[in-house]
């Protein structure tokens, strides 16, 4: 995605990967989150690490309000603060126990997180959604060389693959490896679904050989 002077907002997930009470691992340029959904449907970001040990917050579990880490139970709020410590129940945690968080919105089918402080909402995709996602060992400039063209200001390649046009959204995850989401018309067919699938996974493999050839 293309980085304002004040931050950006980098599109992690669909959506869809995230149902009530659960967390998936995901990750930006500034590090590993803990996305995860409570059970009322609110999305939250969390760093990726429990302040007391350290577990991956990513492997634990969700219940009502609140991420739990699977190694002593330690809850968070979306806020961040710790809510309980099931070894003392009768301790309110101090305020200063606390996870990092970063802003989440959900729009058109994806979960987008802030990095930094981004100025504007993201981006409107205008009648496109998620296909799919597929992560490519390339960088973003690879992908433009593969595909024959250059992101637009919301992050979006179009191109077309085997007379196939082919909307992809990018975001960078480290060096040499990008996060694509796929992305089709609203009311695209199941036919044409699977060829802008097909295509995504053709250019996915042209990139990879050509960062191949200059690493």
């Amino acid at each position: 995605m293309p980085a304002e002077m004040t931050g950006f907002w980098a599109p992690v997930a669909l959506s869809g990967d995230l149902p009530p009470a659960t967390v998936i691992p995901a990750r930006t340029t500034a590090g590993s989150i803990a996305l995860w959904r409570s059970q009322s449907g609110r999305v939250a970001a969390s760093a990726d690490r429990c302040p007391h040990r350290g577990m991956r917050l990513s492997h634990g579990f969700v219940r009502g309000e609140a991420l739990s880490c699977i190694y002593h139970g330690w809850s968070y709020s979306q806020a961040g603060n710790c809510l309980r410590i099931p070894a003392h129940p009768g301790l309110s945690p101090p305020e200063t126990i606390r996870v990092a968080t970063q802003k989440v919105e959900e729009a058109d089918g994806l979960l987008w997180v802030a990095v930094g402080d981004p100025a504007h909402q993201p981006p409107a995709l205008a009648g496109l959604v998620p296909l799919r996602s597929l992560t490519v060992e390339a960088d973003i400039g690879a992908i433009e060389r593969a595909a024959g063209a250059t992101l637009d200001a919301r992050g979006v390649l179009e191109t077309v693959e085997n007379s196939q046009a082919v909307r992809l959204l990018l975001v960078e995850l480290q060096p040499h490896r990008t996060l694509v989401h796929v992305l089709v018309d609203d009311g695209a067919t199941p036919a044409e679904r699977i060829m802008a699938s097909r295509a995504a996974e053709s250019l996915r493999r042209r990139a990879e050989s050509l960062q191949g050839g200059i690493a």
